[in-house]
């Protein structure tokens, strides 16, 4: 019995699940990222490189026997996602920033608090 409750405490913790919701988000942002380079990318910017090389497709791509296309499209699936995980972490380090500069409100001062800073004031005075 300990052992089920062991894992139940382990598996539900914050940290595993907020985990295992990363990465369910991240493949699916992946599947995006490969459309995009697939779907996008490829056709608009390398498509004029592909024609150059007599390639119809990326995956066609060649060096001798080597076929490098597959791995070329994984190269820039990368930098894709590196691109956007830069822009997005850099966008979410200054929002965090701004929020550790806003002033922080003043203490609210207790009834004898206001009291002893009126007399304080009305002392400076004279």
């Amino acid at each position: 019995m300990s052992f089920i409750k062991d894992f139940k405490a382990f598996a539900f913790k914050g940290n595993v699940v907020d985990l295992a919701i990363a990465v369910i988000i991240g493949a699916a942002f992946s599947a995006i990222v490969a459309s995009l380079v697939k779907d996008i990318i490829t056709p608009l910017i390398l498509t004029p490189a592909l024609d150059a090389v007599g390639a119809k497709n990326i995956a066609e791509l060649k060096w001798g026997e080597v076929t490098y296309g597959n791995f070329l499209a994984a190269v820039i699936n990368f930098l894709v996602i590196a691109l956007v995980l830069f822009i997005i972490i850099k966008k979410v380090v200054i929002f965090q920033k701004k929020e550790a500069e806003k002033p922080e409100a003043p203490p609210v001062l207790s009834s004898t608090d206001k009291l002893l800073t009126e007399i304080k004031e009305e002392l400076q005075k004279r």
